[in-house]
């Protein structure tokens, strides 16, 4: 007869707790042993398995998916609770329950599947099925069942943080008649924070974003209220209106050309009793270095958070060779690495640097549409985030060539052939109004860099996924270059990255100044598999271990603890406890931006008070709120010496003739002819004012009227400069040339006696026929910016090309005569009268 082993060799035991026996248990398992980093990041959960929070930081490719599906089939064992494993999107969702089929582990995506009610398989779906207004896990105010989870696993846990921020934020389209109805309701405070933006918005400007104040905003709540709730179970409204209906008043409402969108300071996560109530939440992250927004976007426990679980070692990361051919040779442009990237995808043999090698996949990673533009010529594949699941599985199926991927940094595996040369031409942009608004207060602030660091280092781990993989990286343009280069940018990487980046460095120091033939064969180096590259890339990554703390910022702890305590009507301690933290900072802008947030709840207390916190914020940050009674422009005073004024300026600002010359192309990437960066044009004309030695503001960005910018030639000279980088006519248009008309008269009445000359920056110098010239302007063309920017590149190399030259007045002098920079050439030599249409 045959044997019932249902009844053998179970006994009274207790079911298995430790992933690590569980795995050993397991009746087919994919592979005879876990890795190291795998069973010595369980050990280290499972030690802490009853902290609340717990992130788990592993190199990519390091088994983190099998990691967590144990740790979920573990607490489902102990009987703690429901476990739910969530991943960043539906491709991500069906991996993971392919690795849980290998290791014979239960699964279900369906919430309702009786299998994971009643703790019997692991519930894997997307972070979005659990956080949305109408989650079927149920919502604080709704009437649906409650679902209350033991564990929720956090999978890629920074790309989720952006459909967190994407789910607590409203945005109501201009074709809705809410939108409309809100212009109509704030108008005159729109205006009055900007007279321009508020111009740009009614014209479509897609750069454009003006924040409603929060006095007027929170003083109306009771219209906005009446005004949008008929619309909460609408598309477009259901799945975010009950996230953010009760925290309303808190909210920043800033308006757009494209739409209003409502955020409150940080997502209100306890509206979903199931993520906010589960007894265990665990992070599954890579090894980025600041952990902060998973304190303000997750109100995870800022204290579990900086104490990671991590292996011993983070020598399983896969080699890479990270090179930024503009910081190995300033003259090298990118079209020539386009070509070369052509090259090693298509098998071009036209020299000896590809031998036999067969042509490579090339995945290149862009921030836009319009930066895939320049990738066209050498392919034919250009795909968006709804096209990705097919073409990984395309490009991990054998040879594509080379396929450009648009905004998409994170979240997709691209393993061993599927991806041999990765090349990010440009990080992504802020998408949302605040988000840009936030970019353009703290753009030089560290706690904006780390974000944009994150980013960075996210793109760069597609290609390469477990210590046995291998990929050369191409970082293209001068951003890239100073952001792997600037010590305060490398201080914001991984140990891990770090190491690679300053191995890296040393083959760069070695071919700078090369041509392409330099980095060709550099990159044959890591692709050929050089035994001597990799014997030291295997020696630099063994030496690394990982971070035994995260960062942490003290302002996102501050943030989320005003909010926690605003959203239950203690607004007074609210701005108590942002102000704690204000008082430590030693950086400005943030101090600034901080004080915006204060004034706001403080207005809900003390309307006074609050402006008078927001009057003084602008001293700190000029591009906060303007305080109700207006912000009086400061008077603008130019350089006693020009030459002086630069030297001291680049002094301050670089350590080297190489960050140097990295910076000022950077600076220079910047102002473009591209509707969607008009405001990072404005940023960077600002900013190289100041490389020039001039005195250099932005006007109707600090005070809401007045120029784009404000350039201090001399005592006695101003340049007046309107930039239409986004404007696409081919005449300067009648309101063009009436606004720079009035910011002329706006200079003249600020600064009385001063000759101010009109400048316009845009596309055409000739006049429409109803347009009159502002007397004595001068225009600058596309021509005539190329001319500009070669010779202030040309200054920059002069300068940085013997130590500490940059710092020399007496050099500074020269060059700027030289290549006519100066106040008295330089509107002659790189800019032009205007012409009457059809001249």
């Amino acid at each position: 007869m045959g044997l019932d082993w249902s009844r053998i060799g179970t006994g009274d035991r207790e079911p298995l707790l430790h992933p690590r026996e569980i795995f050993a248990a397991l009746t087919n398992r994919p592979w005879p042993y876990l890795r190291q980093e795998q069973g010595e990041v369980l050990e280290g959960w499972f030690q802490r398995r009853n902290d609340r929070d717990v992130v788990i930081k592993q190199n990519t490719g390091g088994g983190k998916t099998a990691a967590g599906l144990l740790i979920a089939q573990s607490t489902l064992n102990e009987g703690i609770g429901k476990a739910v494993y969530l991943a960043p999107d539906t491709y991500l969702v069906s991996q993971v329950r392919e690795e849980a089929r290998k290791l014979t582990l239960a699964t279900c995506d369906d919430p309702k599947d009786m299998a994971f009610r009643s703790q019997q398989a692991i519930l894997v779906t997307t972070f979005q099925k659990l956080i949305n207004g109408m989650s079927v896990f149920g919502v604080v105010g709704d009437e649906r069942e409650r679902i209350d989870l033991g564990l929720v696993i956090v999978d890629d846990a920074h790309a989720a943080l952006a459909t967190t921020e994407g789910q607590f934020r409203l945005t109501i389209p201009t074709l809705h008649p809410a939108y409309a109805a809100l212009l109509k309701m704030f108008s005159a405070d729109l205006q009055h924070q900007s007279a321009k933006g508020w111009q740009d918005i009614q014209a479509g400007d897609y750069s454009a974003a003006v924040r409603i104040p929060f006095w007027s905003w929170a003083d109306r709540q009771s219209e906005v209220m009446t005004l949008l709730h008929p619309y909460r179970k609408d598309n477009g409204f259901k799945f975010e209106w009950p996230l953010i209906a009760e925290d309303l008043k808190l909210c920043a409402a800033t308006v757009t050309s494209r739409g209003v969108e409502i955020r409150p300071p940080c997502p209100p996560i306890s509206i979903i009793p199931a993520f906010a109530r589960a007894t265990r939440r665990v992070y599954l992250t890579a090894t980025l270095s600041d952990d902060s927004v998973l304190v303000t976007d997750l109100d995870a426990d800022p204290k579990l958070v900086a104490r990671p679980v991590t292996p011993g070692r983070a020598s399983d990361l896969g080699d890479r060779m990270i090179l930024a051919p503009i910081a190995l040779n300033p003259s090298l442009d990118d079209e020539a690495v386009r070509v070369m990237a052509g090259q090693f995808a298509h098998g071009d043999r036209d020299g000896d640097w590809v031998a036999d090698s067969p042509p490579i996949n090339v995945v290149v990673l862009v921030p836009s549409d319009r930066a895939a533009e320049a990738w066209k010529p050498y392919t034919d594949r250009i795909h968006h985030v709804g096209q990705m699941a097919a073409v990984v599985a395309e490009l991990k199926a054998g040879h594509v060539g080379l396929v450009v991927l648009v905004n998409k940094y994170d979240g997709i595996d691209l393993p061993r052939d599927a991806c041999r040369l990765l090349i990010l031409d440009g990080i992504p942009r802020p998408m949302d109004a605040v988000e840009r608004r936030e970019a353009l207060a703290l753009a030089n602030s560290p706690a904006r860099l780390a974000r944009e660091v994150q980013r960075i280092e996210q793109g760069m781990g597609r290609g390469v996924r477990d210590s046995d993989d291998h990929c050369a990286v191409l970082l293209l343009g001068a951003s890239l270059g100073v952001a792997t280069s600037d010590p305060l940018y490398l201080s914001l990487f991984s140990p891990a990255t770090r190491a690679q980046l300053g191995l890296s460095r040393d083959i760069a120091d070695q071919i700078k100044g090369e041509g392409l033939d330099g980095i060709r064969a550099a990159l044959g180096a890591c692709l050929g598999r050089d035994p001597q590259w990799l014997e030291r890339s295997r020696r630099v990554l063994a030496e690394v271990r990982y971070a035994e703390t995260s960062l942490v910022r003290p302002e996102a702890v501050a943030a989320r603890e005003a909010f926690d305590l605003a959203s239950t009507g203690q607004t007074g301690a609210a701005a108590e406890r942002l102000q704690r933290t204000m008082n430590e900072l030693q950086d400005d802008a943030l101090r600034g931006w901080l004080a915006e947030q204060k004034a706001a709840y403080l207005h809900l207390t003390d309307a006074g008070a609050a402006q008078r916190v927001l009057a003084g914020a602008v001293h700190d940050n000029g591009f906060v709120l303007k305080a109700a009674a207006g912000t009086p422009p400061e008077k603008i005073r130019a350089a006693a010496v020009q030459a002086r004024a630069a030297a001291q300026f680049l002094g301050d600002t670089y350590e080297d003739g190489r960050l140097l010359v990295l910076g000022v192309r950077a600076l220079l990437e910047q102002i473009v002819w591209d509707e969607e960066r008009t405001n990072d044009a404005e940023a960077a004309w600002q900013r190289l004012g100041e490389h020039l030695g001039f005195t250099s503001t932005r006007p109707e960005k600090l005070y809401g009227t007045g120029p784009d910018n404000l350039w201090a030639l001399t005592g006695d000279r101003h340049a007046v400069t309107e930039l239409k980088t986004g404007c696409t006519t081919d005449t300067i248009v009648k309101k063009d040339l009436d606004q720079l008309g009035g910011s002329v008269r706006w200079d003249q009445e600020q600064h009385p006696g001063v000759d101010a000359l009109a400048v316009m920056i845009h596309p055409s110098r000739a006049l429409d026929p109803k347009a009159v010239a502002v007397p004595g302007m001068r225009v600058i063309t596309p021509q005539n910016l190329d001319d500009l920017k070669t010779a202030v590149v040309a200054y920059a190399v002069a300068l940085g090309d013997r130590p500490g030259r940059w710092k020399d007045e007496q050099a500074v002098a020269a060059q700027l005569n030289h290549h006519r920079l100066t106040a008295g050439a330089l509107f002659q030599a790189y800019a032009k009268a205007p012409t009457a249409a059809g001249e």
